[in-house]
């Protein structure tokens, strides 16, 4: 392999000349004016003043039952459209400018920034037919005239934790421990690094040492962190899942609006959604839909997939459905409503509102064991296999069990109620309500020696002042460009019904398999080069390292 690394601070990809045309689009932003509201016909031939017209936008026509309202100023036409239905579902926006030869499209979640794409062409009459297909196509596709502003963001559920005080004496031998600013969620620990996001959109890469690697700045608050092979997914309050494994974020799923997220899932692509109304949808690789159920209860707050089974925690219990299709295995009640899951290979583990966790058997539901702990169970983990079972409950305290249920100790973090935790190589990995991340010992001689009120003055961590954060562009970054295909593999993006896929084209690959890729980067027609594609189970690829246009 040849890609690079997002935390070794490569230069940033170049910026192409349809890019360079923001300078003249900037002043027609800033226009400040009262809108006037005509309407154009999006059948024409663009945007041009018709036979009998008083003006360019006097003309008023139907595209089939709708209007398409523009405003204008000078040589400046702009076109706000929206997508709301009435179900709770879609929640878009859709914006087109116009400035002379050059067209900006904005669209995104209805209240959010969202992206943006420019584009220049040779003549004003280009630019402006170019602008109607645009707005034809999404007229077509249930968007309507709005007004900016006049329908609010996607509703998002910001999870409230209550902390009682602590009455443990001896403290976890902390090795490390990083705090990040804000109430930190999210939490993954791989081979070569630790990550942790929080609630103010941060998110940080780590060696396992403590040295910051590197920090990204998504655009909302991070519930969940999550590994997919070599992919690292950020679960964000904006609605998207954003791919960490390039060194700019981008957004790989983005989730419907009336799902409010509260945990998330990956398995070979297919990303498992709970929501706060006890709803469990799954979305493949394309985004498309693939099937929801909804359970007994509500706030689930765990979502664990594997090969064949999503396991569906929420305030009624634990459901298991089948990854192909939603079918419903079995469902078994747990003593409280579920805040965390874990899983091992045979067992899934809640963590309960009554201070217990529960291991649950994969095969049919059956509770296996049950782990005390005196307060409310906000995380959960085990070490390979569940030898040794860990809990985090709301007073600060981490406890670790036997597999059959013994406790064996119980200390207090001293940064917090862990609100997510990991378990590797004798270390347990949390992350907490004061933000923080800390890396726990808990090898048999540190508890020992943490009994006797021996631990370590733990390392406070700091993010050097030099780092650079890297966050997903406001507009679409245009991609390095590649003039030959000495190395890497070649895709094209080509048009299937309006559905923009990107297919392999180099040889010793199969031809009619999708790739997963950036949707802001697909143009049909155009090739592109990546460093490596690798195969999923469910027959797709999957991009590793950079990517280049070819020209």
């Amino acid at each position: 392999m040849n890609f690079k690394n997002p935390c070794t601070g490569s230069s940033p990809p170049e910026v192409c000349a349809w890019q360079r045309a923001a300078a003249s689009l900037a002043a027609a932003a800033a226009v400040s004016h009262k809108p006037t509201y005509r309407h154009v016909c999006c059948q024409c031939s663009g945007l041009e003043s018709c036979p009998g017209s008083r003006n360019a936008w006097s003309r008023r026509e139907r595209v089939g039952a709708r209007q398409v309202s523009i405003s204008t100023s000078g040589d400046v036409d702009t076109t706000y459209l929206e997508l709301s239905e009435d179900d709770g579902g879609a929640h878009k926006f859709y914006e087109i400018t116009r400035a002379g030869t050059q067209v900006i499209v904005r669209y995104g979640r209805i209240g959010a920034q969202g992206q943006e794409q420019l584009a220049g062409f040779p003549t004003v009459e280009k630019a402006k037919a170019a602008a109607a297909k645009k707005i034809g196509e999404k007229v077509r596709k249930g968007y309507a005239p709005a007004v900016r502003g006049g329908r609010s963001a996607r509703s998002v559920t910001r999870r409230t934790v209550s902390v009682v005080a602590s009455s443990v004496r001896q403290h976890a031998p902390v090795i490390w421990r990083m705090r990040t600013g804000s109430t930190a969620f999210g939490i993954h620990v791989g081979e070569d690094r630790c990550w942790v996001g929080n609630q103010s959109g941060d998110v940080y890469a780590l060696a396992h040492d403590g040295e910051v690697l590197c920090h990204y700045k998504l655009p909302d608050g991070v519930k969940c962190l999550v590994a997919d092979d070599f992919w690292i997914y950020a679960g964000c309050d904006d609605g998207r899942v954003y791919d960490l494994s390039a060194k700019l974020p981008h957004a790989a799923y983005t989730i419907r609006d009336d799902v409010d997220i509260f945990w998330l899932d990956i398995r070979d692509g297919a990303l498992g959604v709970a929501d706060r109304d006890g709803g469990l949808t799954v979305i493949d690789h394309e985004e498309e839909f693939q099937w929801s159920q909804r359970s007994r209860g509500q706030a689930a707050w765990m979502v664990r997939c594997d090969e064949d089974v999503v396991y569906h925690g929420h305030s009624a219990g634990v459901t298991a459905y089948a990854a192909e299709g939603g079918r419903e295995l079995w469902h078994t009640a747990t003593n409280g409503n579920v805040l965390f899951g874990w899983q091992e290979t045979h067992s899934v583990y809640a963590g309960t509102g009554r201070n217990l966790v529960q291991r649950l058997a994969k095969a049919d539901g059956r509770i296996e064991a049950v782990y005390r702990c005196d307060s409310a169970v906000y995380s959960c983990a085990a070490s390979p296999e569940g030898k040794y079972v860990f809990a985090g409950d709301n007073a600060s305290s981490v406890y670790c069990f036997t597999a059959d249920g013994i406790r064996l100790w119980k200390l207090g973090t001293g940064c917090g109620a862990a609100l997510s935790m990991q378990y590797l190589d004798q270390k347990l990995y949390i992350v907490t309500t004061d933000g923080s991340m800390a890396c726990i010992d808990v090898s048999e001689a540190a508890i020992t020696a943490a009994h006797g009120g021996q631990v370590p003055v733990p390392v406070d961590v700091k993010a050097a002042a030099a780092l650079s954060t890297y966050q997903p562009p406001a507009q679409v970054t245009a991609l390095p460009v590649a003039a030959a295909t000495g190395s890497g593999v070649v895709v094209e993006c080509v048009d299937e019904q309006g559905r923009l896929r990107i297919r392999v084209r180099s040889t010793g690959y199969q031809g009619d398999w999708n790739v997963q890729f950036p949707r802001e980067y697909r143009v049909a027609g155009a090739r592109y080069v990546v460093d490596e594609v690798v195969a999923g189970n469910r027959g797709f690829y999957r991009i590793k390292g950079e990517i280049r246009r070819l020209v």
